[in-house]
């Protein structure tokens, strides 16, 4: 295969036989089957690859990483500074011309890197569902101060828009971006991912303070109960419970079935286990790793719902104040 012009396809397929079979299989995963079948045609197909050939492949895709690496540092026009001043300008345009087809550079990556206080205030005037786009493009945790600065009234509107957003038009990405990008003096580009949903709202709300995630909840359960019932399933998992301090587990241990109790250590992992069994008494544990073992194999559906039952005890203690989920802000703060 002589040094020149490569596709797209042959390029892969030529980074993927430098790779080997090992973490190649791996990489080929995350291609749809289209892809991967041509990919395999195209390593299937070939027979030589000149070592000059393979080299400028991997030079390029050491370059685009590394400037994929420079956006996420630090913006577009950083990562375009340094690969002119490492590579020459028309290198630079490029490979960051190849970073946009590829469509590698996340919407709002600007915003990512701006003050939370400073973006409350650019977007709190917005639209709710303008609102919800731009959080759902967030980190959870700036998304969440957001929403908590946001007027009670928007919160549960906001909240509802980003659990059952789906998928947004390049379009409507592009003119929102080029809004916040002149308020924000940066630089955004387009992405046409997957943004929002019910578990980019369970993200936001396990990070705002338990006041406006009651507030939230309560205001969409008027309305939207299953909604409701879906987020509270996805905020606390049975898992969880070794995050909790050793009071709080205690009294968990005293409200629930004792046989839901096995059944859900079934099918829990070990440290899970060792820390239940670290908070009752030695023959209680006992007792515990004997049910477990005599219990025979069980349906994972029976495991689940188990566990599940708990963490409705654990969310009814929580909502009573009874024991504490810690939780970031003030939430984390314990007198």
């Amino acid at each position: 295969m002589a040094r020149g012009k490569v596709n797209g396809i042959k390029k892969a397929a030529i980074l993927l036989m430098a790779l080997g079979p090992s973490l190649s299989s791996k990489i080929l995963r995350h291609f749809n089957e289209s892809d991967i079948e041509r990919i395999s045609l195209e390593i299937a197909n070939t027979t030589k690859v000149e070592v000059s050939a393979m080299e400028q492949v991997l030079e390029e895709f050491l370059l685009v990483t590394q400037a994929q690496r420079y956006v996420l540092d630090g913006g577009l026009d950083y990562a375009k500074k340094l690969l002119e001043e490492t590579l020459g300008n028309q290198k630079a345009h490029e490979i960051i011309k190849k970073l946009k087809d590829a469509s590698q550079i996340k919407p709002f990556i600007f915003a990512r890197k701006a003050d939370p206080k400073q973006l409350s205030n650019i977007i709190g005037r917005e639209h709710p569902q303008t609102i919800a786009l731009i959080l759902s493009y967030l980190e959870p945790q700036q998304a969440a101060q957001i929403l908590s600065d946001l007027p009670d009234e928007q919160q549960a509107d906001i909240a509802q828009r980003i659990a059952m957003m789906d998928r947004t038009s390049p379009e409507v990405l592009k003119e929102v971006e080029l809004v916040l990008e002149e308020r924000l003096s940066s630089v955004a580009q387009q992405d046409y991912a997957v943004a929002g949903g019910i578990g980019t709202l369970v993200d936001i709300l396990n990070s705002v303070d338990r006041g406006t995630e009651k507030l939230i909840l309560e205001e969409l359960e008027q309305e939207y109960p299953k909604l409701v019932d879906e987020i509270r399933k996805r905020l606390f998992i049975f898992e969880d419970v070794i995050g909790l301090d050793n009071a709080s587990i205690q009294r968990i241990i005293r409200e629930v079935d004792h046989k839901d109790l096995a059944l859900a250590l079934k099918g829990s992992s070990e440290e899970v286990r060792e820390r239940i069994f670290q908070n009752v008494s030695k023959r209680a544990a006992e007792m515990l790793r004997e049910d477990i073992d005599f219990m025979g194999p069980v349906r994972l559906r029976e495991v689940e719902e188990a566990q599940q039952r708990i963490v409705s005890v654990v969310r009814r203690l929580d909502e009573a104040g009874e024991i504490i989920i810690s939780r970031g802000g003030e939430d984390a703060i314990i007198i």
